[in-house]
């Protein structure tokens, strides 16, 4: 599989030569279910477009798009900043459902995702200080939504600008009254 391809619009989106090659190695990192399940298995949390097959794709690709398109009008963010969110958007719920597919989705995944983009940090061309921002975005990613009852896991919440920016942006991407329309696996 060429997982590559699936991102090619929103690599493209980052600016940083060095970031793009970083994000396509993080990306083939990725486990092959993630291009192929809903974004929801139970299909409550998020809008159609993303309760069916490819759906977790097409929300990742929705929250980074809605990311791009707050770049145009707002210019809270350095060029720097932009492509990290971006990088992080596309990895937020890499391995929503563990590293194996599991049966339901791990509460702990945006830990698992950081956990995973850590243990390959050494073979990034960014600091290692970029990187653990990075994570940081993709820990924090679900919110005030952090505490699972039954787990007991608890994530971090955004503390920066950075963070809170990448949760609007997932957050935004999940609402069932969004209707984007694709065209194949691209936003039209």
């Amino acid at each position: 599989m060429n997982k590559i391809k699936y991102f090619e619009t929103e690599i493209n989106y980052i600016k940083d030569r060095n970031r793009r090659e970083d994000i396509k190695y993080l990306i083939d990192l990725l486990p092959d279910y993630f291009f192929k399940i809903p974004a929801s298995s139970t299909g409550k949390y998020h809008p159609k477009f993303a309760s069916t097959e490819h759906g977790l794709l097409k929300h990742t690709k929705v929250a980074v798009r809605i990311a791009y398109d707050l770049f145009q009008i707002n210019d809270m963010f350095s060029d720097s900043e932009k492509d990290l969110i971006i990088m992080a958007l596309i990895m937020h719920d890499g391995l929503k459902k563990g590293y194996e597919e599991e049966k339901y989705t791990r509460f702990d995944h945006p830990l698992l995702s950081s956990k995973l983009i850590m243990e390959h940090a050494k073979d990034l061309k960014m600091n290692i200080d970029d990187v653990r921002k990075m994570c940081m975005m993709i820990e924090s990613h679900m919110g005030r939504w952090n505490t699972d009852k039954y787990t007991k896991v608890v994530l971090p919440v955004p503390s920066d600008k950075l963070g809170r920016f990448v949760h609007m942006c997932d957050y935004l991407a999940s609402r069932n009254y969004l209707n984007v329309k694709f065209d194949k696996l691209e936003i039209v």
